[in-house]
């Protein structure tokens, strides 16, 4: 396969003339730096002129993106083509969450009357639950709700409710299980009261195995309780599999639909969402809806050059690429967002951690970096030593919300000030000159003032994107997941891969079948399974108390 690299060589050029460039010489070098290399909307601000980048490499970037067709392939998103070509669907989330009814066709057929008939439903099941018209088995109000699934039926949903839970106690409380691990269930349900307690089990195939398993087991607590033939109002489902849905217990008319053209990861905006509208109510959800469809109507018109995830995304790919950075971290200096980093790993690298490219080929460059992070300041108590003085920089994103939601004295300028001093000691680092006169006069001399200079020098040079928003609105939050959303969905174009399959999490389940029947029933493993795997079971049978 003929990469961009192999035609384009201009970006190895400018990556060897900036490779003994360190960035404090770049902002000397042009003034206006900053301004050149920052992006404005809506009250946000974009930084990057802490990257190792230059306005020569934006532009050969866009000119890079341009040449691969990346307007053509934003404008086949928006329009229902299958960008999904290993599995033949398109990705239409961005339908979720549209403001007006214009037609989105998906093999010809307008989906927007069947997303608006589902927005209502949820809606309306809701405002039951926060209302307390919802009733259990004895006639008592739903007062508890427990979101049960995994994955992209649990990330988004669990980091918007904590984004948004507030202060105020909520009419309905919302807990998150998805791990089959049964302290997860056990610690959900403890302080909860079975007759006021319902379930929203999430599968689109209501077949995910640990989903299943923990469905089952709160139907059983529940069970243990109250009349097993009047559980129907303690559950409802979200899932494309309603037949599958009813054998389990729960009735048609609360079961909320999922589509093929949503993916997983994609799917907050859609009834996965539900626990959302429960905890924060519906305003705050179609808010989250308007916030998003604001930033798909700017990634879908503006040009490459003035477009939010489009320049992420280039830079994103300019340092993974070109730069050989393996990984990147994502700091959001909020406690509201302190799930965002959590989310971020399964929408990105599900999405772009392949090793094939679109058409089958193998990637001879890589694909995403790894990505982690935890929220600022208490990261800063942690890895934050590693960034400044590790012997391997990685790119850093700051995400920062400016304005409390809540401030309470000071606190929210404290939060904000460390966030850009980060940026900037990253960045300016800590010269041995410097800190030789800070330990002037401190009785060190020779060889014991080397070293105490040596352990405080911190080289600096170290790239950062700075993101400032206004708050953690509904709407802000909702324009942010959709930003980092299509910058994914860039940078997989940019690497040469399909952004919305994942077939690597398939081959762990298809594995897991024949050890899940060796632990359970005893069974024996096929005669291909490895030593190691096979001693290992083995143990585990034996530690479970069944032999092997």
């Amino acid at each position: 396969m003929t990469t961009l690299r192999d035609q384009h060589p201009s970006l190895d050029t400018l990556r060897n003339a900036l490779r003994t460039t360190p960035l404090d010489a770049l902002f000397a070098a042009d003034p206006d730096r900053f301004s050149r290399l920052t992006f404005r909307w809506d009250g946000w601000l974009v930084d990057l002129s802490k990257e190792r980048l230059t306005t020569d490499v934006i532009a050969a970037l866009v000119r890079e993106a341009d040449r691969a067709g990346l307007p053509a392939w934003i404008t086949a998103l928006f329009a229902g083509e299958r960008v999904n070509q290993s599995e033949g669907r398109p990705a239409l989330h961005m339908a979720l969450r549209q403001q007006d009814d214009a037609p989105v066709l998906v093999d010809g057929q307008d989906v927007i009357p069947a997303v608006r008939a589902a927005q209502t439903r949820m809606f309306a099941l809701a405002d039951a639950l926060r209302e307390g018209r919802r009733l259990g088995a004895t006639g008592l109000p739903i007062r508890d709700v427990v979101h049960i699934g995994i994955g992209g039926s649990d990330l988004g949903p669990r980091m918007v409710c904590d984004a948004l839970a507030g202060t105020d106690a909520p009419p309905v409380r919302v807990a998150f299980v998805s791990n089959v691990d049964p302290e997860a269930l056990a610690r959900a349900i403890a302080p909860l009261d079975p007759a006021s307690t319902a379930f929203v089990v999430v599968s689109k195939t209501f077949t995910t195995q640990e989903t299943l398993a923990n469905a089952t087991a709160a139907r059983a607590w529940l069970a243990r309780s109250l009349p097993a033939e009047r559980l129907g109002p303690h559950f409802v489902g979200v899932s494309a599999n309603v037949d599958a849905a009813g054998a389990f217990g729960i009735a048609a008319d609360d079961v909320l639909p999922m589509w093929d053209w949503v993916g997983g990861r994609y799917s907050l905006w859609s009834a996965v969402g539900l626990p959302i509208a429960i905890r924060c109510g519906p305003d705050a959800f179609d808010a989250l809806l308007a916030g998003a469809a604001e930033m798909d109507a700017h990634v879908r018109t503006a040009p490459l050059a003035g477009n939010a995830a489009v320049l992420l995304a280039l830079v994103g790919w300019w340092n993974a690429r070109w730069l050989g950075h393996p990984q990147r971290l994502v700091i959001p200096y909020s406690h509201a967002l302190r799930e965002l980093a959590a989310f971020l790993q399964q929408l990105v690298l599900e999405s772009n951690g392949k090793s094939v490219a679109r058409d089958g080929s193998p990637l001879p460059d890589g694909s995403s970096p790894s990505l982690w992070g935890e929220p600022g300041t208490d990261a800063q108590h942690s890895f934050f030593q590693w960034l400044h003085q590790g012997t391997r920089p990685s790119p850093v994103e700051f995400v920062v919300p400016v304005r409390a939601i809540h401030p309470v004295g000071d606190q929210q300028r404290l939060l904000v000030a460390n966030a850009l001093a980060q940026a900037q000691a990253l960045a300016a680092g800590r010269a041995p000159a410097a800190i030789r006169r800070e330990l002037t006069g401190s009785g060190l001399e020779g060889a014991a003032l080397d070293a105490a200079i040596a352990a405080r020098v911190c080289p600096g040079n170290r790239p950062s994107t700075t993101i400032l928003l206004p708050e953690v609105s509904p709407r802000h939050l909702g324009a942010l997941i959709a930003l980092y959303e299509h910058r994914t969905y860039v940078e997989g174009l940019l690497f040469g891969v399909n952004s919305f399959d994942q077939w690597g999490v398939e081959l762990g389940k298809t594995l897991a079948k024949p050890i899940v029947s060796a632990l359970v029933e005893g069974t024996a493993l096929p005669a291909d399974v490895d030593a190691s795997t096979r001693a290992l079971v083995a143990h585990a049978c034996t530690l479970l108390g069944r032999g092997s």
